[in-house]
């Protein structure tokens, strides 16, 4: 059971992270307009190496610290009350965010390397949120999956990657194409559900610090 909650977790909390409006949405777009459909796997796959490299790095570095028990509260407490404001914070607000509509986003290609995997690894770095997640929500995920071995940092990943993956793989089939996904009503709701589930994830951090 715990190992279904360590991949079905990791998905929807990088899902709700990934409907969120931000840099590597916007960078995105911009190349799905210049490239097609192919610059959001691109992107996240730019995204993916960043990634997996600290994952590599948390694992063979910190394994010891981490699995010290007032280090594991310590995160599980931090990451689980993240997680509870973050779903509190969507629910609230879910009706203030907006359907990106692609009109403003080539200028970004200007900010950034040109290219969509470079881009990817070079936003997701230059972004102060994803620093947070990674020492708080993704830290404690990762201290739960290291239980389970190979297997559970497998599933973990995955899970995370996957949602990343299929939702930018979306926006940029329908950029490519010039088409809004979905309408505004169907996006808020979306996050609210989103905002429901980052609660009970964050309940299951508190618990298992507590």
């Amino acid at each position: 059971m715990e190992l279904i909650l360590i991949f079905s977790g990791a998905f929807i909390v990088g899902l709700s992270g990934a409907l969120m409006p931000g840099p590597l949405m916007t960078i995105t777009i911009s190349h799905s307009v210049k490239r097609g459909f192919i610059a959001g796997p691109l992107v996240i796959l730019g995204h993916m190496i960043l990634e997996i490299s600290l994952l590599i790095a948390i694992v063979l570095g910190f394994k010891n610290v981490i699995s010290a028990p007032l280090a594991m509260k310590v995160v599980f407490i931090a990451g689980g009350a993240i997680l509870i404001a973050l779903g509190i914070d969507l629910m609230i607000n879910h009706r203030k965010s907006t359907v990106p509509t692609g009109t403003t986003e080539k200028s970004a290609l200007k900010k950034v390397f040109s290219h969509p995997i470079i881009s990817g690894i070079v936003v997701s770095l230059s972004n102060p949120y994803w620093t947070i997640w990674w020492v708080t929500i993704g830290l404690g995920y990762v201290i739960k999956a290291l239980k389970y071995g190979f297997l559970g940092i497998t599933l973990f990943f995955s899970g995370h990657i996957l949602s990343d993956l299929i939702w930018y793989s979306f926006i940029s089939y329908t950029f490519s194409r010039g088409k809004k996904f979905f309408h505004d009503r169907t996006y808020h709701s979306i996050i609210f559900i989103c905002g429901i589930f980052l609660i009970f994830f964050g309940l299951w951090f508190l618990y298992s610090g507590l």
